[in-house]
């Protein structure tokens, strides 16, 4: 069943890429305090995700802190490895933080895997995006197949 809005953020163990490794977090913990945005992304470096979607993320970073949001952080079914580098080639700095969802658990438990075994790529994440705060989901966006539209970060910017 798909998160909805008024949920609690499930709490599972994953890895944030960080500038020194794979840091293990607890999903309560990352997402439960304050204002955050989850957004999430098919796969790491695939076009629309590097192109667009982080891109957003990284340029409207100031306005989304500026309406109260303390976190953006960006969830992939990849490991922690590839998303260090990713963030690297995306020049994210500090201002998204990557989550890694190696096993696609976390995304399992929202309710929003995509199955892309015919492609060659398995279970990944629905493109989408969460508003959090406290723990609670207040907004679900969740992206139709090749769309990109209510997940991307003006539209989350907005919603705020």
């Amino acid at each position: 069943m798909m998160i909805k809005v008024g949920d609690k953020i499930p709490a599972q163990k994953l890895m944030l890429a960080t500038p020194d490794g794979p840091r293990e977090v607890d999903t309560a913990e990352l997402l439960g305090t304050g204002k955050v945005v989850l957004f999430a992304v098919p796969g790491a470096f695939t076009p629309t995700c590097s192109a667009k979607h982080v891109p957003g993320f990284v340029k409207l970073a100031p306005e989304l802190k500026d309406k109260g949001v303390a976190k953006i952080v960006c969830l992939a079914v990849n490991d922690a490895f590839v998303l260090g580098a990713w963030a690297k080639d995306q020049k994210a700095g500090e201002t998204v933080q990557f989550l890694a969802d190696g096993s696609a658990a976390f995304t399992k438990a929202l309710g929003l895997e995509l199955d892309l075994t015919a492609r060659g790529m398995g279970i990944r994440s629905q493109r989408f995006a969460l508003i959090i705060e406290d723990g609670i989901v207040t907004k679900v966006a969740v992206e139709e197949p090749g769309g990109f539209e209510v997940s991307r970060a003006e539209a989350i910017l907005e919603a705020l």
